[in-house]
């Protein structure tokens, strides 16, 4: 999954069968500090996202599989989640380490 910018709304006039009724949004791509990586992209709305909203995007055959009504369609990007808070703990917070255990399933 991605981080995205909304920056605007993209209209078309003649879209791909399948698509028509769909929101397509302009997205900025951004790292996990916030900082703007790549190129403006178009998106499918799937969220009601609006401007300036951090969105969770999703891309290839997740974007399709994310509409409403999954259909058959070529969809490259989706916006799936508005991101309501958004924190970064250092890496030293973590215990990544596998402990000795057992459960239910082993």
């Amino acid at each position: 999954m991605l981080l995205g910018v909304v920056k605007g709304t993209a209209v078309c006039t003649i879209k791909y069968p399948g698509t028509e009724g769909l929101k397509f949004l302009v997205v900025q791509p951004v790292n996990k500090k916030l900082e703007s990586v790549g190129l403006l992209q178009i998106a499918v709305d799937t969220v009601d996202a609006g401007y300036g909203d951090l969105c969770v995007m999703v891309r290839s055959r997740e974007a399709s599989l994310a509409l409403h009504e999954p259909k058959a369609v070529p969809l490259d990007l989706a916006l799936v989640g508005v991101v309501d808070q958004y924190q970064i703990r250092p890496n030293s917070e973590f215990n990544l380490v596998m402990k000795r255990g057992s459960n239910s399933y082993t």
